[in-house]
């Protein structure tokens, strides 16, 4: 092109035409490159990539539309320096905006390139979406940003960028005060992804965040929770390393979920079973064979001891709640949603004020919340309706109704006789 100008005299005699002419064919010639890279060269590439099906992601046509951005700026980087009548300064100021502008595209075309390769490796490995590595890819496009920025400015004033990080060292303590949470949630997402603390589709429960759902997304600063509300917390990255938090992949991996609830007895109910009350509980076909082998037990323990049987105390006895703790595990057992591998028990806890606790610990064949709960609330159902046939009452405070139940009746009049008279004889 620098031939081409000296070989040109149309304007000769006038250079300040001259110059705005050629400024106008490099200008020109600028646009024509980008043309044809945007709309030709980029269409075919674009047309075989889709022939092999490639490059359909966005991300990845993104990243070709930045490098098709290079053609134009080598161009004016190139032949503004074959322009006549341009001071050198201008020249050498057009050329460090170029190379800057070039370096900045290259950037942002690395910086889709990363994001497309990050999309890929969540479709094409089956358990990548359990395995975030958005946090990673967040940390090296920021390391290329900043070895652009320095790349970017020492081009700009024309210098080294020996010179700009030589300078940096004064900086580096400030630096690190400012980004510290990046550098802490660098850390603790390097942490998660080595101990395969949480994963994408977790259920996790954050009590000091009040976070408790699904985790729908890992980046590097926040791990975003989607509540069973649909609302959705941002949980920062660091706090699932230094704050506990559950996570409830191994209930959800072992197939089974549990059940830990308990009925509080009424301690008033609670008695030793009688005649009657024998034939009646050995109705119940749960109950039949631990009746049989209860009572056999307890004959053959009394019959051996040498203490009058009448006596309560000298004794053993079947009693209501005992009898009661049996048929629900005898329940429990026979019941086809409850798994019968896992651990199965009925305790007593001990007494409070509220009633004795009549726990029931035992695991669902499924992990399914809505199944689950049906479930416990069906096994619940039945032992609170069953209840009654045991003689047994649930500890209940007296509601507002009992209260006004109480205030009504009439309370009794004692008459007391005056002094002097004798209280009347009592009617025989």
């Amino acid at each position: 092109m620098q031939s081409l100008v000296h070989d040109f005299h149309f304007f000769s005699d006038y250079p300040i035409l001259q110059t705005i002419f050629w400024i106008m064919i490099l200008v020109l010639s600028a646009i024509i490159a980008n043309f044809i890279v945007r709309h030709v060269l980029l269409r075919i590439f674009y047309k075989l990539l889709s022939v092999i099906g490639r490059g359909q992601s966005v991300e990845f046509h993104a990243a070709l539309g930045y490098l098709a951005n290079i053609a134009p700026t080598l161009v004016i980087y190139h032949g503004i320096s074959a322009i006549p009548g341009l001071p050198a300064k201008l020249i050498t100021i057009v050329q460090n905006v170029s190379s800057a502008f070039t370096i900045f595209v290259i950037t942002l075309a690395i910086s889709s390139m990363l994001t497309f390769l990050e999309r890929v490796y969540y479709t094409r490995r089956g358990r990548a979406r359990q395995r975030s590595i958005k946090g990673l890819v967040q940390v090296v496009k920021i390391i290329i940003f900043i070895i652009a920025a320095i790349l970017i400015i020492a081009t700009l004033i024309d210098k080294s960028p020996l010179v700009l990080l030589s300078g940096l060292g004064a900086l580096a303590a400030v630096i690190m005060l400012i980004s510290q949470d990046t550098l802490l949630s660098f850390v603790a997402g390097i942490q998660i992804a080595t101990t395969d603390m949480v994963r994408i589709g977790d259920w996790i429960t954050v009590p000091s965040l009040d976070a408790d759902g699904d985790v729908i997304d890992m980046a590097l600063h926040t791990v975003k929770v989607q509540n069973f509300d649909k609302t959705i917390t941002s949980v920062p990255t660091r706090k699932l390393v230094t704050d506990s938090f559950i996570n409830w992949r191994g209930m959800q991996e072992s197939g089974g979920r549990r059940i830990k609830r308990a009925l509080n007895i009424d301690q008033t109910s609670i008695r030793f079973l009688t005649g009657d009350d024998y034939e009646k509980l050995n109705e119940h076909r749960a109950l039949r064979n631990y009746m049989r082998d209860k009572r056999k037990e307890i004959t053959d323990w009394n019959n051996s001891l040498d203490a009058n049987q009448e006596i309560v105390a000298s004794a053993r006895r079947l009693t209501n709640i005992g009898t009661f703790r049996a048929y629900i595990l005898a329940y429990l057992e026979n019941h086809p949603a409850i798994l019968k591998e896992s651990t199965l028990l009925v305790r007593q806890m001990a007494p409070t004020p509220t009633g004795l606790p009549l726990e029931v610990y035992c695991f669902t064949n499924t992990v399914k919340w809505q199944e689950y709960e049906a479930i416990q609330s069906d096994i619940f159902d039945h032992l609170y309706s069953v209840l009654p046939s045991f003689d047994l009452r649930v500890f209940q405070e007296a509601s507002g109704n009992f209260t006004q139940l109480v205030a009504s009746q009439p309370i009794p009049v004692v008459e007391v006789p005056a002094a002097g008279k004798a209280r009347p004889a009592a009617k025989p």
